[in-house]
């Protein structure tokens, strides 16, 4: 060994981005702008929290040090599940997932980098492990199988490329532990009402391009059953958590806080489709029943009436002559329009420019194929409520008034669409209309009872009404709708109890957000930092901005136009004078 060289023990984490040539041929500027924005949103907190510091980037992966083996196993799987509720709605063409390998070793200290073997059996373990997968070496095993919540599997001796000796494997996937609650979790109180949860319908037609037929199909019955008062019904952003997973009825009914679970399949082939679904009493793990439709493509949302009827039949809920006319009316009955209008509504997360922009030109598409399904004019008008309030509008107003124009438009082609009131809820927002956006969300509710993008608005509306203490139950009734993917909601949140001037709730809420790897745009970053100042914690305040200026260098405290969405002047100089004694530039 070389006079001067040092060593020391260490846990090593290699982590490779899965197809990244494929990527960045499909969509080189969005490939890189969606891993800048998972770094900076959650990767790079999660690897300081753990207090491990990062080795060397390439284009498609990092090397990462860890003083802990346990710090580094819990920091990988926290990402790795942070990961799994980012890619939530994206296509999957353009999902960003990463297979990693850790191990435990003596390695050699070269300038910034560590070399040795060490180093290099973390990275041949990372070239097994499946997409959004960690495999360990049994030394990492034997130091973490007792401390943390997750398991993993045992694959035995594994004959590693260029690795002397087999190497014995412990496997880590999305299908061994839950993907967002921890198996020692309280389960959710259930609601006093039926509660029930439309898993994902599994595409059985071997043609990948069906995927977005079965997802229409499940985004479709769970927004046909939100629409009844009578039942509590999970939002599609949590359900389709467990898309491609094998589920049991009891975990899963524990994790969502529900009683009834509604599963099912699709195949289409040509002009055919067949359903089968089944409705499960998660208490028993019994059938209530499981039926199959088969039918054409022309009348496949008769189909779907059908399966949402026989569920409120089953479960003795009594419709409203409102909600049953609600019920009865069909949003589109264009396939392509409505398999378009799903993929879009995930295409903005992360809320970075290029996925706004991709999203707006998919809405707009579908106004195109279906000038009459309000879903295109509610989608573009969200798109520019997104645009305005993350400073990505290069003329905002014309943008807020075009957003209020089309929100109009969606009301007016289709009211039973509840999705057209909250983008008219957020549109008025944009205008300072507070009393008339109150009332857009609360007739999104009317419509759609267990919309969780309406509660949450509704709560963003009265905060900023002036009327704060208001706006935290809707909120949190959100999160209840929405308890696997409700990251944006807890921003809000935070943002409503610093509006309150409760800057313990506030902290806690954006914390609690970025422990379940939420992601943490600027908006959600100058709440945090301020709600900091309000407890006089001035270093994590100015820790926060420095990041807030490295991420963001053109923002100021004067050009951030959401402070001007308050209705009183003192909420406005409340959080923009928290944001310079921060540190931020006036």
């Amino acid at each position: 060994m070389a006079e001067g060289t040092q060593r020391r023990l260490a846990a090593i984490v290699s982590a490779d981005v899965v197809g990244y040539s494929r990527l960045m041929g499909v969509d080189e500027v969005g490939t890189l702008a969606a891993l800048r924005a998972h770094r900076a949103e959650m990767i790079d907190a999660k690897i300081a929290e753990h207090g491990g510091r990062i080795v060397k980037t390439m284009g498609d992966g990092l090397l990462l040090e860890f003083p802990s083996v346990v710090g580094a196993t819990q920091c990988v799987i926290e990402v790795q599940k942070g990961m799994a509720e980012r890619n939530q709605g994206v296509d999957e063409d353009l999902r960003i997932t990463f297979r990693v390998g850790i191990n435990l070793g003596d390695i050699i200290i070269e300038g910034a980098d560590i070399l040795g073997d060490a180093v290099n059996i973390a990275a041949r373990l990372q070239e097994i492990a499946e997409p959004c997968g960690i495999c360990i070496s049994n030394r990492v095993h034997e130091d973490v199988q007792d401390r943390l919540d997750d398991k993993f599997e045992d694959t035995g001796e594994i004959e590693l490329k260029n690795i002397a000796r087999p190497v014995r494997v412990w496997r880590w996937t999305q299908n061994i532990t839950s993907v967002a609650v921890s198996p020692t979790a309280e389960a959710l109180p259930l609601p006093d009402k039926p509660s029930i949860a439309v898993l994902p319908f599994d595409n059985m037609s071997g043609d990948p391009e069906q995927e977005y037929f079965a997802d229409g199909m499940t985004e479709d019955l769970t927004t046909d059953l939100s629409k009844v008062s009578g039942l509590f019904v999970v939002a599609r952003n949590s359900t389709f958590a467990y898309k491609g997973k094998k589920t049991d009825a009891r975990k899963v009914s524990r994790e969502l806080g529900v009683r009834y679970l509604l599963e099912g399949s699709v195949r289409r082939a040509g002009s055919r489709v067949r359903i089968n679904a089944q409705l499960i009493d998660a208490a028993t793990g019994g059938h209530l029943w499981a039926e199959r439709y088969d039918g054409t493509v022309d009348d496949v949302f008769e189909l779907q009436d059908e399966v949402g009827s026989k569920v409120i039949r089953a479960l003795a809920v009594a419709l409203s002559p409102g909600e049953r006319s609600r019920m009865e009316r069909v949003h589109t009955n264009n396939l392509d329009a409505y398999e378009l209008y799903v993929r879009a509504m995930g295409t903005p997360y992360p809320p970075i420019k290029e996925r706004i922009f991709q999203a707006r030109d998919m809405f707009e598409t579908v106004i195109e194929l279906d000038p009459n399904f309000a879903g295109g004019y509610s989608g573009v008008s969200r798109i520019l409520y997104l645009s305005v309030m993350y400073g990505i509008s290069e003329n905002s107003d014309e943008d807020i008034d075009l957003a209020l124009s089309l929100a109009q438009k969606a009301v007016e082609v289709d009211d039973t669409f509840g999705s057209s009131y909250t983008s008219l809820a957020t549109a008025l927002l944009l205008k300072r209309s507070f009393d008339q956006a109150i009332e857009a969300a609360r007739e999104a509710i009317r419509r759609q009872p267990s919309d969780a993008d309406a509660h949450a608005h509704l709560g963003f509306a009265l905060a900023l009404a002036g009327r704060a203490d208001e706006g935290v139950l809707p909120i949190e009734q959100a999160i209840r709708f929405n308890p696997q993917f409700h990251g944006p909601y807890l921003n809000i949140l935070g943002f409503t109890h610093f509006t309150r001037r409760c800057y313990d709730e506030a902290v806690q809420a954006f914390r609690t957000n970025v422990g379940r790897g939420g992601p943490l745009a600027y908006p959600a970053m100058c709440w945090w930092l301020a709600s900091h100042v309000g407890l006089n914690q001035m270093e994590d305040a100015h820790q926060m901005a420095h990041r807030v200026v490295a991420e963001f260098p053109g923002f100021t405290v004067s050009s951030w136009s959401m402070p001007r969405l308050y209705n009183h002047a003192s909420d406005v100089e409340h959080l923009r004078s928290a944001l310079r004694l921060a540190g931020l530039p006036e």
